[in-house]
């Protein structure tokens, strides 16, 4: 597949941002560093995109053999406002084929949670690890149907990534305002039916893409951290 260039990110992002979000990524790396110095929102933040009903939830502590995994939450400053990377993963993959994600994966033996989500957001869209800026790292979130617990990486970079999904893993690359991400008009619900139960599942409506399940709980908390933390059950 052909790279996606800073141009072709940017004009994505500014042609669907709205609502105003004034935080310049100085700003939000501040408010992320307060937040995990004094105490994030933590599963409470996530819950607000959580599909209900979600028994056994929120963990006192993750499962016994839970595996580590790490995403990188990764930001850049376009003349639209600060924007978010997102890609939609390959339909061949044996889980969650189609979903909307952060890039990452698993975390391997000695290495950290950070060099993890810098390696796979390497591996996926091609951002070159040395212009990304770790921020810092959110709450971990389990997801039971992988047994991993994904732990956001909050990373900025200096101007649009130049991205290159992955051949077999990434159908797609893109990127969205945070002003969009913040509107209260992208956020809805739906009903989904698994193994008997029917669930209520809130998500973004974000570039023509419905970003639910993990991603979603995490953006809920990010947006949290900002005072921009969603409600779609009000």
């Amino acid at each position: 597949m052909p790279p996606q260039d800073h141009s072709a990110l940017e004009s994505q992002a500014k042609m669907r941002g709205r609502r105003e979000l004034a935080m310049t990524l100085a700003e939000i790396e501040a408010r992320v560093r307060e937040a995990i110095a004094a105490g994030l929102p933590g599963q409470g933040g996530q819950l607000a995109m959580a599909p209900r009903p979600r028994p056994g939830w929120p963990l006192a502590e993750l499962p016994e053999g839970t595996r580590t995994a790490a995403a990188l939450l990764l930001l850049f400053p376009s003349t639209d406002g600060p924007c978010l990377v997102l890609t939609k993963r390959a339909s061949g993959l044996p889980q969650h084929a189609g979903q909307v994600s952060l890039p990452g994966g698993a975390v391997e033996a000695g290495e950290r949670i950070e060099d993890a989500a810098l390696r796979e957001a390497h591996e996926e869209v091609g951002v070159e690890a040395s212009s990304v800026r770790v921020v810092g790292i959110l709450t971990p979130l389990h997801i039971p149907v992988s047994g991993f617990a994904v732990h956001p990486v909050v990373g900025l970079c200096g101007t649009a990534p130049e991205c290159r999904p992955a051949d077999r893993e990434v159908e797609r690359v893109f990127a969205v305002t945070l002003r969009d991400l913040a509107d209260p008009a992208r956020v809805r619900r739906t009903t989904r039916a698994r193994e008997g139960t029917t669930y209520d599942v809130p998500y973004f409506d974000l570039a023509g893409e419905m970003v639910w399940g993990a991603t979603a709980m995490i953006l809920a908390e990010f947006l949290d951290v900002l005072g921009q933390g969603p409600d779609p059950w009000k």
